[in-house]
């Protein structure tokens, strides 16, 4: 029976992610769960978030200086974060391959993964700027 607890629990973290659809934080997922399902801990859902990056249903961004976000996006992607208000959003551009052979040709490495991050203002935020200047 607990298989099948940790399943269901395992599917409405998921659904969370993927109906927030943004680059959210471990306690936002937990927030957003547990207002549908009160009687959800908060160790069920990071617990949950964990197999399911394992799995490769989510994606966990590693966010410099930051909490880590999950991604419902699945394939490699590069990120910009607003230094304003500290959202997360996709940069759309294809993933630069030649960086990858690169870095392996010329250090050595056994290239596992990257991720670039880059900093800017959101539109939003530029918005505020605008309205206070």
């Amino acid at each position: 029976m607990k298989k099948i607890r940790n399943t269901i629990q395992r599917d409405m973290v998921l659904d969370a992610v993927n109906e927030m659809h943004r680059h959210v934080t471990a306690d936002q997922i937990y927030t957003f769960v547990k207002e549908k399902y009160p009687s959800i801990g908060r160790g069920t859902v990071y617990r949950n978030l964990g197999i399911l990056v394992e799995e490769g249903k989510v994606r966990k961004v590693e966010v410099p200086d930051g909490s880590d976000r999950f991604d419902f996006t699945l394939e490699n992607h590069y990120h910009v974060e607003c230094v304003k208000c500290g959202e997360i959003f996709d940069v759309d551009m294809d993933v630069i391959s030649e960086l990858e052979k690169k870095i392996k040709d010329t250090h050595g490495m056994k290239y596992i993964s990257h991720d670039i991050f880059f900093k800017g203002i959101c539109q939003e935020c530029q918005k505020k700027e605008m309205k206070d200047a």
